[in-house]
């Protein structure tokens, strides 16, 4: 009996073996595949800011960036936000209009026109209707809470806050942060100098929809003078 259970199992080594190396085969090429994904998405998600610094050298700043472009950190985000961000690198968008850096959380991200969901996920967004980078008044930019303004929760009063632009860099101090309603636009009201509000949902860690807001507002600093400009009260309390 044992020797003929002992050719019985010879004789159907053979399928055996031919499973294994398929199931190693199909193991090392989905590894490599993984591994593609991560190195094509690390250098695409330099691609933008890349992208953007070009634009400011060719028009004669190449000093005002000094950051070199790195991957966003995912220590914070959600397991949806990073795949989010991940299949947005695959979209085609139109060039950044400024780059949003927040020393304090150690970020720096493309700020793209509009606050669609595909935007979000790539970078932060400017909110259609206020200023635009470079001028005077209240420019609001969007970002997701789970994604790149988390961070947010962690910044404070006198932090500084910096928008690259292909003009130059402006400084700004935050002067202002506030929990609101969904509904309380008054925080994107214009104001006379160039201030910078950012918005995203509250509470950071809520599950769902978020049912508040929470807003971070910077006013310009006038570097000549070492002073800082409020652009004016914010309308709630």
């Amino acid at each position: 009996m044992c020797a003929d259970g002992a050719r019985h199992g010879t004789s159907g080594m053979p399928w055996l073996r031919k499973l294994e190396r398929l199931l190693l085969i199909f193991a090392v090429l989905a590894l490599a595949f993984y591994v593609a994904a991560r190195i094509h998405g690390t250098i695409l998600s330099n691609a933008e800011l890349q992208r953007f610094k070009r634009q400011l050298a060719s028009a004669g700043e190449p000093d005002r960036v000094a950051l070199a472009g790195v991957a966003p950190d995912f220590s914070m985000w959600s397991e949806r936000r990073i795949k989010d961000y991940q299949e947005s690198l695959a979209a085609h968008f139109a060039p950044a209009i400024a780059i949003l850096r927040i020393p304090k959380i150690h970020v720096e991200v493309p700020v793209l026109e509009g606050t669609d969901d595909m935007s979000l996920n790539r970078g932060v967004g400017h909110v259609v209707g206020t200023a635009n980078p470079g001028e005077n008044g209240n420019m609001a930019i969007a970002g997701h809470r789970d994604g790149f303004f988390r961070g947010l929760k962690d910044v404070g009063m006198g932090d500084p806050i910096e928008l690259v632009t292909p003009v130059g860099t402006e400084s700004f101090v935050i002067d202002r942060i506030a929990i609101v309603d969904p509904n309380d636009i008054a925080v994107l009201r214009p104001t006379p100098r160039a201030s910078l509000t950012l918005v995203t949902c509250y509470p950071f860690y809520f599950v769902g929809n978020a049912p508040k807001r929470y807003i971070v507002q910077a006013s310009i600093v006038d570097t000549a003078r070492g002073k800082v400009h409020v652009g004016g009260q914010l309308a709630f309390k």
